[in-house]
This record gives C-alpha cells, sequence and structure tokens, in this order.
C-alpha cells in the first residue's frame, strides 16, 4: 500500500470523539485548542480488516463470558515470524487490560512493601507511578547521553542493584523516550548483571514493532541465558492503535512464576478479559503487514521531516536517534526557553514534557509521529516561529 493511499484511507479528524489525546487538551493542559502530538496514540484507524471483524461480531449482538480464540498465539507467533522471528509458547501467556495494568500487577505480585524496583531513566513516566503507587522504593539508574547517543551505565547500574537490594527491573525496550534500540550486546549484559543478583526483570517491549530502517529488534527472551528471571510484556495496543480494546501480553516463561502469579491473581485480579480485544488482535496479527508497513512509512518519513527542519531552521535543537518506538526525543535547552509549558502553549502545541520522564530532562519535549504529514507540519512550523521569537537574550 502506498504511503498517500494509507493516509487518504485511514487517518482521521478525532476533535469531538471523546478522544483523550485531542479532547482531553484542556483538562490536561489548561487551554483548548492546542495541537495534540503527546500520548502515544495515533490518528489512524485499524486496518480495514479488523473493523470489518469488529463490526461483524457486534452484529451478532452478544457479549458473553467468552473463551480465548483457539488460533490466537499462533497467529500471534505468524506476526513475529515475519517481522522478528522472536519465539513464544502459548502456556506462557497470561492476557492483562494493558501493559501498565500488566506493570501495576507483576510489582504487587512479585516484590513486597519496601522493596525496591529499578528503572533507567528518562522513562516513561507511568513506571516512577505504579513504583510510587505500590509503595516500593524507586531506584534510577540514569541513562548516559554520550556523543553516539544513549548508552546504559552498567557499572551504575550494578552498584545500585547490590546498594539498594533491587528486586525487579523495569526494562524498557525500545526505550520510551529516548528511542533506543536496545542490542544483543547490550542485553546480555544488563540481563547478565540481573542473574548474578537473582533480579527479576520485566521487560515492556510494546513499541518492539517500530523499529527503524537498518536497525533490528531483538527481545530480551531471545537474549536471556535464563528465562527463571524474565517476564516480557507487550501488546497490539499501539502497534495497533487499540488501546481501549484492552488487551495485553504478559509472556511469563518461568512455571513457578506462572503459578505465583496465577494465585495471585485470583486473589486481587479475578476479571474478564477483552473478546473483542482478542479478536481485533488476532486479525491484525494476520493480515495487517501491508497496513503496518505503510504507517511505518508515514512515522519515518515525519521523523526525517521534522529532523530536518530542525537541522536547517532550530540548528541549537538537538535531536535523538529514532532507533524505534514513535516518539521523538527533543531537547531545547540551547534555546534556554525559562518556562517550557508556557511556551509550548504560546505555541499552539501539546507535546510530553521532558520532566515527566526525568526531573533533569526539563527542556526536553516528546512529540508523537503517529499523525499525518500536514499536522507534522504545522508542529514544526508552530515550533519554528515560537522560538525565532524568542529574545536573543534567551539564545
Amino acid at each position: 500500500m502506498e504511503k498517500q493511499v494509507f493516509i487518504e484511507t485511514y487517518s482521521r479528524e478525532r476533535w469531538g470523539t471523546d478522544s483523550l489525546k485531542w479532547d482531553g487538551v484542556k483538562e490536561r493542559y489548561g487551554k483548548a485548542g492546542l495541537l495534540p502530538v503527546w500520548v502515544a496514540d495515533m490518528d489512524f484507524a485499524v486496518p480495514e480488516s479488523v473493523q470489518e471483524a469488529l463490526t461483524k461480531r457486534v452484529q451478532a449482538g452478544i457479549f458473553g463470558y467468552s473463551l480465548v480464540p483457539a488460533d490466537y498465539v499462533a497467529s500471534y507467533q505468524g506476526w513475529q515470524n515475519r517481522h522478528f522471528g522472536t519465539q513464544f509458547q502459548a502456556e506462557w501467556l497470561v492476557f492483562s487490560t494493558g501493559v501498565v495494568q500488566a506493570l501495576y500487577d507483576l510489582i504487587e505480585c512479585f516484590t513486597n512493601l519496601g522493596d525496591s524496583v529499578l528503572v533507567q531513566s528518562p522513562v516513561y513516566y507511568p513506571f516512577y507511578e505504579g513504583i510510587n503507587n505500590k509503595k516500593r522504593n524507586l531506584v534510577v539508574s540514569p541513562l548516559q547521553k554520550t556523543a553516539g547517543g544513549y548508552q546504559m551505565d552498567l557499572a551504575n547500574f550494578k552498584a545500585q542493584i547490590i546498594e539498594k537490594k533491587v528486586k525487579l527491573f523495569i526494562l524498557c525496550s525500545p526505550h520510551n523516550p529516548v528511542g533506543r534500540v536496545w542490542t544483543e550486546e547490550e542485553l546480555a549484559a544488563v540481563l547478565a548483571i540481573c542473574q548474578q543478583q537473582d533480579v527479576l526483570v520485566v521487560s515492556d517491549e510494546i513499541h518492539s514493532d517500530f523499529i527503524a530502517p537498518g536497525k533490528q529488534f531483538v527481545s530480551a527472551l531471545s537474549v536471556a541465558e535464563n528465562l527463571e528471571n524474565l517476564i516480557v510484556c507487550n501488546a497490539p495496543s499501539k502497534t495497533f492503535n487499540m488501546a481501549t480494546l484492552l488487551n495485553a501480553h504478559i509472556w511469563i516463561p518461568s512455571e513457578k512464576r506462572r503459578a505465583t502469579f496465577a494465585q495471585w491473581s485470583q486473589q486481587q485480579r479475578a476479571t474478564e478479559y477483552s473478546s473483542l480485544g482478542q479478536l481485533a488482535a488476532m486479525v491484525a496479527y494476520c493480515t495487517g503487514d501491508e497496513w503496518f508497513a505503510a504507517l511505518k512509512q508515514v512515522i519515518w518519513d515525519n521523523a526525517n521531516y521534522l529532523e530536518e527542519r530542525f537541522k536547517e531552521e532550530l540548528p541549537l535543537a538537538e535531536v535523538a536517534e529514532l532507533q524505534g518506538t514513535y516518539l521523538l526525543w527533543v531537547n531545547l535547552g540551547n534555546y534556554q526557553i525559562a518556562d517550557l509549558p508556557h511556551f509550548m502553549e504560546s505555541a499552539g502545541l501539546a507535546v510530553d514534557y521532558g520532566s515527566w520522564f526525568a526531573p533533569e530532562s526539563e527542556q526536553y519535549i516528546r512529540i508523537n509521529l503517529a499523525t499525518t504529514p500536514e499536522r507534522i507540519i504545522q508542529v514544526a512550523d508552530r515550533l519554528v516561529e515560537a522560538i525565532q521569537k524568542l529574545p536573543k537574550a534567551g539564545i
């Protein structure tokens, strides 16, 4: 499918649809009408095959208790085989309503009050919220920003684990917001440390399908020498833009840990899961390749456009290399903007602020690229105009 055909077929106007991304702007930012490029939610409809399958199910008019489709895991594994080749086993799969909910549940199940849980900052802010809300001890090992991009600080990582007696590490792979796709060597090193120190690794791989050309995603499942201390979370929600269909995966290779989680769930998380979400995912995994290839072309072209505009017109902006995700991490610190939220409001933009991901990233913004090229042009125009209006003393 050609890029323009995809845009014409699947782009949607979302004002007035109860969209968090669009209609929730005033509540989130205090002002209506800002152009939203914040929360990781796309402005494109799901594949037509998914719409057709859901329509057929809805027209049947019955939404009672359901079984997991018999071909669900085979459909998912087929998608993996065609894309990255990561091998999953059906018995590992536990469903959740979302990856964030899964993280909350895994923290509560596998750690105790006051236990230490480690993340690598700057990182997706619900990681912090989950750890703090579950009253665990938040431990942060900052990523190192180098001339070659963000790197894991393995010495600090290991020292933090030993000093703080870390019980669980949440790995973000690919990393949100810095856009790194970790190499096999990097993953092997960090997993080896966790294995040596008996730390449970929960790898959030929800963005694993969004890998830039020339890069290769490697799942922690493909690297870990011992799967007893590894759990992987992912979902179709980012890949196919179906977050509110409430369908996510927790892959638990360890039979012992699966039993522990099952027992915990009986006491704390007895719930039905989304039959519509499972149906949508299964159909998307079977039929969504062409749709997804076109979507990725839109995203990478949007990223290249912004990078070129910034290079030409905002040369002091530092754009992190986008290796994975559809979220561009941009440092505006060289422009010495005193009040970034006020500045963005004046520019008419609703972005994710770097301070949400780490206090030291307060001059950064995260831009959602999963929208039409026309909107990305508007983002660039507004940002360039606003920065060019800054007093020269502020540059």
